[in-house]
């Protein structure tokens, strides 16, 4: 699948990645990437973001979006390993409900919500996919930087808005696009890649790898709008108190550009 090698950075979150080579859209092909990256190595190199982060220096305690989730019916789109759920059934959320495309990763959320005392309906399957999953029927349904990772962005936000009740609430983060166009360097920014550049590629991250496309912040929006949504929030300010005292290179850029995304959207 490989074609031509570019330079890539920060790929994920604050990672930093050398050359990546451009790959064609095959679903099926980058599902299997995907997937094979969470089942073996994926919380070792990229990390687990769960609420209350919804990234890099973005925080659910900062800016309550959900509000008060008690009684609520709740889905998470790429639950990984439960954390986030668990953070919603600490909070008294009625039913909890995870999807994931890694069994290993479901296996862990399953583990890890059995030990906090809490259950939920985990489902493994890609996010574009018919699952089972109830239709008309949820109050919130959210994703912390797993949305990205979707090969039909369109549909995803389609069957998303058929998962939740009319004036029911869509929540997801993700990496900013400017973010992963730009990399520090000799206390300044360069940028490394076209922003309007939302061709696949791949990346290797030692004996495992992953497939990505970086689209821009008018693909969500209009993918939310086409899906029927209406945007009602969307966060892209790094929040000052997570960033006090933090003096990492990193923490340097986010005091200069967003390097977190977070939309919320309500179904009309």
């Amino acid at each position: 699948m490989g074609k031509n090698s570019v330079s890539r950075t920060n790929i994920i979150g604050a990672g930093e990645v050398g050359s990546a080579a451009s790959v064609d859209m095959d679903k099926g092909s980058i599902h299997q990437t995907n997937k094979s990256l969470w089942d073996t190595k994926g919380n070792e190199i990229i990390g687990n973001t769960a609420l209350p982060l919804y990234g890099s220096f973005v925080s659910e305690e900062k800016c309550q979006l959900f509000g008060n989730v008690s009684g609520k019916k709740l889905l998470e789109i790429g639950c990984g390993t439960g954390h986030s759920l668990q953070y919603h059934g600490e909070r008294n959320a009625s039913e909890l409900w995870g999807m994931d495309i890694s069994d290993k990763q479901i296996d862990k959320a399953d583990q890890h919500l059995k030990a906090c005392g809490l259950s939920a309906k985990l489902i493994c399957s890609p996010m574009e996919e018919e699952c089972g999953i109830p239709v008309d029927y949820f109050d919130f349904v959210y994703s912390v930087y797993a949305i990205g990772w979707t090969t039909d962005l369109e549909g995803t936000f389609s069957r998303i808005a058929s998962y939740l009740k009319k004036d029911g609430v869509f929540i997801f983060s993700w990496s900013h696009p400017i973010h992963k166009c730009v990399a520090a360097e000799d206390d300044g920014l360069t940028f490394k890649k076209c922003y309007f550049d939302e061709s696949w590629y791949s990346v290797s991250l030692g004996d495992a790898a992953l497939a990505l496309s970086d689209r821009k912040l008018s693909t969500y929006v209009n993918a939310l709008a086409q899906a029927g949504f209406v945007i009602e929030q969307m966060i892209e300010e790094s929040d000052d108190d997570l960033l006090q005292n933090d003096n990492s290179d990193f923490a340097k850029k986010a005091r200069m550009l967003p390097v977190s995304v977070v939309f919320k959207a309500r179904k009309r």
